[in-house]
């Protein structure tokens, strides 16, 4: 059964659906079978995959609303290894047709056991807000990483969110685990970036990922293009940072299977 990965923060910009598609296509890269969920109505990760939204028929939305199997939902990206679960603006809605619905918030953790056999990761790319469909994200999820920016009002936004993480474990799903607090958007020529990592991993220790993704212009490129920063530039910083991540994902979960030099790159 496949790890199920959130990556979640209420707060926007924060690098959530950046780190979504380049973590899945580098884990993906890797030779993990790996699922990206698009649970965010923006469908930023669907597009950024190389998806035109006219072209999506059927989405997460259908998963969760209309009870359509996730194998009939499921597609295939250029990259081998990835497959996607697409997102539409029509999931804007679906918190309020799923109100009523029993059980509501093990939606998508049901979707996802459907599939779970045939991947090793599913991630999931959760939008920007704490609503019902984040819940059934985090519900779903065996951990979360957290992407915050290298600014202090992103740091406000934590602690709400590590709150709701409690939440979650003590009502709905007591395995929840935080994957990691990863550092995004860091330019080492600030002071103020500097600052903030130094005081997250003063407050976080352990849980904050050695990996830390810098501010890249080919990473802010690359989904204009509706491609992973990989097959954009595979020689560029943000894709060197995010197989970085994806090694320091596999090697916390025992998943690992590149030799101990292979594990970091400089």
């Amino acid at each position: 059964m496949a790890r199920v990965i959130g990556v979640a923060n209420q707060k926007g910009g924060v690098g959530k659906t950046t780190t979504a598609i380049n973590l899945a296509a580098s884990l993906a890269v890797l030779e993990y079978r790996t699922l990206l969920v698009d649970a965010d109505p923006q469908a930023n990760s669907t597009t950024g995959v190389g998806f035109d939204l006219a072209n999506i028929n059927v989405s997460l939305y259908d998963c969760l609303v209309n009870e359509t199997p996730a194998s009939e939902v499921i597609l295939k990206t250029e990259i081998p290894n990835l497959d996607l679960i697409p997102s539409h603006i029509d999931l804007v809605g679906a918190e309020i047709e799923m109100i009523n619905q029993p059980d509501r918030e093990n939606v998508l953790r049901k979707i996802l056991e459907e599939v779970g056999h045939k991947y090793d990761i599913i991630l999931i790319d959760c939008s920007p807000s704490l609503g019902l469909i984040t819940v059934n994200a985090l519900v779903a999820a065996n951990s979360v990483i957290v992407p915050v920016q290298c600014e202090y009002f992103a740091l406000e936004g934590l602690g709400k969110l590590l709150n709701t993480i409690k939440i979650v474990q003590s009502r709905l799903n007591p395995n929840l685990q935080i994957e990691g607090i990863l550092m995004t958007m860091y330019d080492g020529r600030l002071r103020l970036s500097n600052q903030v990592v130094s005081e997250v991993r003063k407050h976080f220790d352990d849980l904050v990922f050695e990996t830390i993704v810098h501010r890249n212009t080919r990473l802010s490129e690359a989904p204009s293009v509706g491609k992973p920063v990989i097959l954009y530039d595979a020689d560029s910083k943000g894709a060197s940072n995010y197989l970085n991540l994806a090694k320091e994902v596999l090697q916390k979960n025992n998943l690992t299977k590149v030799s101990i030099e292979d594990k970091i790159i400089e």
